[in-house]
């Protein structure tokens, strides 16, 4: 045989081991090798991961405690020089921080949610790995429509909510929720020459207050 031929035959050899299919036991053996279900990491060392993920993102970051957090609000909302903002119609009371005209959203037209200048939302989990904000759109987390529209998002997450991995955020979901939406930092994307643009998908500035409960 020549060596043409050899080198065919190999590759046919392995193209067809590779493509045989497995032993009944094979796939439940290899299904849970090296598959990572819960985090190694402390709950401070999760957090200052979440941090230091939203940071790289373009994200800025600021921590309070929940007797701060309406301050911690009124802060972000007065450095943002904005004045208009949405909010879902479950956002606690104490978070529509006075000194500003809240839109509050029960049946917002696209119109009047494009006009605000921001939205201030709360959310359902954050995974630290990746640095990713979930929300599953409850009463406080408000329509996705909140969340596209508007060019600057103010997100209140809790530490309890945030964890290492996702599978962990899996595991917190009892019921799949209709609708999901991650966030991984402040929209944006890149062209074939790599030109970064933002706002394309979604808000241009995300803030998140991290409070520590």
């Amino acid at each position: 045989m020549t060596p043409i031929a050899d080198s065919r035959q190999l590759i046919l050899d392995r193209i067809r081991a590779a493509t045989q299919p497995a032993s009944a036991a094979a796939p439940e053996e290899n299904s849970s090798a090296g598959y990572i279900r819960h985090g190694s990491l402390t709950q401070e060392a999760c957090l200052h991961l979440l941090i230091e993920r939203l940071r790289e993102y373009d994200a800025e970051v600021v921590e309070s405690t929940p007797e701060d957090l309406p301050a911690a609000i009124a802060t972000q909302l007065a450095a943002s020089l904005k004045r208009i903002f949405v909010a879902p119609e479950g956002l606690p009371a104490a978070w529509l921080v006075p000194g500003f005209e809240w839109k509050i959203d029960c049946g917002l037209t696209i119109d009047e949610i494009e006009h605000s200048e921001g939205v201030v939302t709360a959310a359902f989990c954050a995974v630290a790995d990746s640095g990713t904000i979930v929300l599953h759109h409850s009463p406080a987390e408000g329509r996705r429509l909140l969340t596209l529209l508007p060019d600057w998002h103010l997100c209140i997450l809790r530490s309890s909510q945030v964890v290492e991995t996702f599978p962990e955020y899996f595991s917190r979901v009892q019921v799949p929720p209709a609708l999901v939406t991650w966030i991984s930092g402040p929209s944006a994307t890149a062209d074939i020459e790599m030109t970064r643009i933002k706002g394309v998908h979604g808000p241009r500035f995300l803030h998140v207050i991290l409070v520590h409960d």
